[in-house]
């Protein structure tokens, strides 16, 4: 089973350059000078997924108000992922970690429990990064349900 180092607060961000839904590379240092969530999800269209895609939707416009950002990546080809914002009207960012090397190095990827068997896999993970570039929260293994209101209590928004 595959272990990776999780992230702390004040450490630098890993930087990553992905493909979005459109085939286009975006960057996190595109979101530099603005803060920016980054959020790691499992697999596109699945129930878990899907709540937690649509909350932040509905929580886009306050966020953007607030300054601050959306991006989701999962490991899913792109192709996926297209139709996964298609599909929810997702205008955030979602992103295709083909391999999940990013969701790894930002240590979202290890352990978990899928259908009673132990797998490696994506770790529903959430990520704040400061405007210069710098980790200022992050949560492993949060709930899809709940999760993106009790980010937005945290961050005032």
């Amino acid at each position: 089973m595959t272990t990776t180092t999780k992230l702390a607060a004040a450490q630098q961000a890993p930087d990553f350059t992905l493909p979005d839904a459109s085939g286009k590379d975006v960057s996190l240092s595109d979101y530099r000078g603005r803060r920016v969530v980054v959020y790691f999800y499992p697999k596109a269209a699945t129930p878990g997924c899907t709540t937690e895609a649509c909350d932040f939707r509905d929580s886009l416009d306050a966020l953007n108000a607030a300054g601050v950002s959306v991006v989701g990546i999962s490991p899913d080809p792109v192709e996926a992922i297209a139709s996964f914002a298609d599909d929810y009207s997702l205008t955030f960012p979602l992103l295709a970690d083909d391999g999940a090397a990013v969701a790894k190095e930002w240590g979202a990827w290890g352990e978990k429990i899928v259908k009673g068997e132990v797998v490696d896999g994506i770790l529903r993970s959430t990520a704040v990064v400061a405007p210069d570039g710098t980790i200022e929260s992050v949560d492993y293994n949060v709930k899809a349900d709940g999760h993106v209101a009790a980010l937005r209590e945290r961050l005032g928004v």
